[in-house]
This record gives C-alpha cells, structure tokens and sequence, in this order.
C-alpha cells in the first residue's frame, strides 16, 4: 500500500492488473481526453504497465497507483499518481477513473493524498498538470485544487494543443 484516504487505498499496479488496465484506457472519457494506447490485449495490457508504470517506478521511485474503492471490497475503480515527461519541465499529476466513479469526489480526494505525497514523500517542489482545452472536468478539478494555467503547448508528436497548468509544493 502506497496511500489510504477515508475511501480508497492506493497500490502500485502488478501484471495481474492488466485487465483492469485494459478496461480503463478503453474508457470513453480516456479515449477522448487522453488518447488511444492501442491496447487490444491483456498481452498489450501487461506490456504497457511494464513499459510505463514499472519503468517510472524503478526511475523515479514513483507513478500511478491503483486505486482500491474500500467500501466495494478494495475494486479498482480508477489510476492516480506522477510522471516525469521528457517534454515536461516537471512532474505531472494524472488521474483517471472508470466511468461508473466519475464525478463522485474521488479525482479530488486521490489528488489531494497524490499531492501530498509529492511533497512529503517525493520532495517534488513544483507539478504541472496538462489537459485537452475541452476536458471541463478535469479542467475545474486541477483548479479546485490550485493550480494555475500557465500556456498552452504542444509537447507531443500528435501536435494537439494541451493547456499546462501548474501548483508550487514548496517556494
């Protein structure tokens, strides 16, 4: 266990998550908001959790954890957590859920123990956050929970345009 809120615990993800996985990045709101992985498979599942959970926690000691719904005997419900992006200045912060946990509190209260995780345990003096301009939602959480828009960008080769926002941990 990573992290616990009154809610939900927090787990790094195992090879036996990549059905959950498979599940969660073929979400409508993922493949609208966050893009086609193109993962078809549980085979792509468990490469992909090897290629990006496992590769960011042995290189960064941290990463986007499971989130375990403790009232509805520890399912997963969603990922939350930090990745440090080669085309990003500093850490970003991410979440996720499945659709039938939208909008019930949990993308606050996982970024708020995310947060302080990064800043108690992670030492992270600064994150950034980056979203699709139409993504309302994810849009008012980042700033119910003090970040700030700093530019628009386009960090990655689909050219799209994100809007990166950003919170200081510590001056």
């Amino acid at each position: 266990m990573i992290a616990e809120t009154n809610r939900l615990i927090f787990e790094k993800f195992t090879l036996e998550d990549a059905p959950f996985i498979k599940t969660l990045v073929n979400t409508p709101n993922w493949l609208k908001y966050i893009g086609d992985r193109n993962i078809k498979t549980i085979k792509d599942a468990e490469v992909y959790i090897q290629n990006s959970h496992f590769k960011s926690y042995m290189t960064m000691g941290f990463g986007f954890y499971k989130m375990l719904l403790k009232e509805e005997k520890l399912k997963p419900i969603g990922s939350c957590g930090l990745v440090k992006r080669d085309e990003l200045e500093y850490v970003d912060i991410g979440f996720a859920f499945l659709p039938e946990y939208e909008g019930k509190g949990f993308g606050y209260e996982s970024s708020v123990e995310i947060i302080k995780l990064a800043k108690e345990t992670f030492k992270i003096d600064k994150l950034q956050a980056i979203t699709v301009s139409y993504n309302f939602n994810s849009i008012k959480l980042l700033e119910k929970l003090g970040f700030t828009f700093e530019k628009s960008i386009k960090p990655f080769e689909d050219d799209e345009e994100l809007m990166l926002f950003a919170k200081t941990l510590r001056a």
